[in-house]
């Protein structure tokens, strides 16, 4: 019987070991799920950036985006300025080739009437010849030639000289607008491509979180607004304080001669203003510049040209017209530009608030000054 138990306790021993094995195989498989999982979601929830991270990066896209509409606008102008050209230059082409064909027309008449009357029947190659002056260079057959006749070859090279040069001239014009053309497809891209990127970003946010970022982007305009307010408010006071002194010493001259002259003509001021009032609404789009939909500098390029001024078409070129301004010297009516890169601007309407074409997906619309970062204003004019 002990023979026989030792056999059953080895099996029971052996069953309760594979038991345990499999056991402590289950939990260490189970174990690793845990830790698998738990490490595929922690870098999940550690990598997603937060609201203000997204709304930053937004931000930046869209400053991004602005800066390369101004490169656009700038590609497209110079586009259109060298179509301009080398149509022109294509015209007289075709005008120089006109006078060639008359010369050379002239010159057949020489030739039918010298083939007929016996004479120098050799001109009729001048109709053959890439350079006629070549073939009369010889004395006696110059000799022969009347006036006219010496006349007509002369005015048949000028003519033929001058479309050569207005050919290569297109040519070159032609090169320099294909160069242009590549850059305003790729400015074009650069700007599709930030402002994709952003709508992606905005894309992945859930209900809530979209409505927690406007909650943030309205606290931040409720802040610029309140900064814009008191930087007004001080300026007015500087102005008063200032009036005061100058009404001051004016009292000892002659009546009226201490009045200062306006920087700016108010008639011209209210009418930018109140083109820009007019246009409240309408929506911002990349490289428009009216009359249904407006980018930043196509707005106030349209603007100032309601008051007979014209600015030129990029804010680049437009923070170099006028008179230079203090921000605390802001008058309405004066161009307002911001970021480092000068790529945006709007037109200040006093208080410390704007009129701009303010970003993609948005409209044209009141705005603080200080909701941006400021860099520069300037007093068309």
């Amino acid at each position: 019987m002990a023979s026989h138990r030792k056999p059953r306790t080895r099996i029971l021993q052996s069953a309760t070991s594979r038991t345990g094995a499999v056991g402590v195989t289950t939990a260490a498989l189970a174990s690793v799920t845990l830790l698998t999982q738990s490490a595929n979601a922690a870098p999940n929830d550690k990598d997603k950036p937060t609201l203000e991270e997204v709304r930053k990066k937004v931000d930046k896209l869209y400053q991004q985006a602005g800066s390369k509409t101004q490169q656009y606008n700038a590609a497209k102008e110079k586009t259109d300025t060298q179509r301009e050209k080398v149509d022109g230059i294509l015209d007289e082409v075709a005008k120089r080739t006109a006078k060639v064909n008359d010369a050379r027309r002239a010159l057949g008449q020489y030739a039918a009437e010298q083939y007929r009357t016996g004479g120098m029947t050799g001109t009729a190659t001048l109709l053959l010849t890439e350079n006629p002056q070549g073939y009369f260079s010889q004395k006696q057959l110059m000799e022969r030639m009347t006036g006219r006749q010496k006349q007509a070859v002369t005015d048949f090279e000028d003519r033929q000289r001058e479309a050569g040069e207005k050919r290569a001239e297109a040519t070159r014009q032609l090169s320099s607008l294909s160069s242009a053309q590549k850059s305003l497809q790729q400015s074009k891209k650069d700007v599709q491509s930030k402002l994709s990127e952003a709508r992606q970003l905005l894309s992945k946010l859930t209900a809530e979180e979209k409505a927690r970022l406007a909650e943030i982007e309205r606290k931040k305009r409720a802040e610029a607004a309140r900064k814009a307010r008191e930087a007004a408010e001080k300026a007015r006071e500087e102005a008063a304080a200032r009036e005061r002194e100058r009404e001051r010493e004016d009292d000892t001259d002659a009546p009226g001669s201490g009045d200062p002259a306006p920087d700016t003509p108010s008639g011209k001021v209210d009418k930018v203003l109140a083109f820009a009032k007019a246009q409240l609404g309408k929506p911002y789009v990349w490289g428009a510049t009216g009359p249904n939909s407006y980018d930043c500098s196509g707005f106030t390029q349209d603007a100032w040209k309601a008051a007979g001024v014209s600015l030129p078409r990029v804010t680049y070129d437009q923070v170099n017209t006028g008179t230079k301004i203090a921000k605390s010297a802001m008058q309405p009516g004066d161009l307002v530009f911001f970021y480092d890169d000068i790529s945006h601007v709007g037109i200040y309407v006093g208080g410390g608030q704007m009129i701009h074409a303010s970003k993609p997906g948005d409209d044209v619309k009141y705005e603080s000054v200080d909701y941006m970062p400021f860099h520069s204003a300037v007093r068309p004019g």
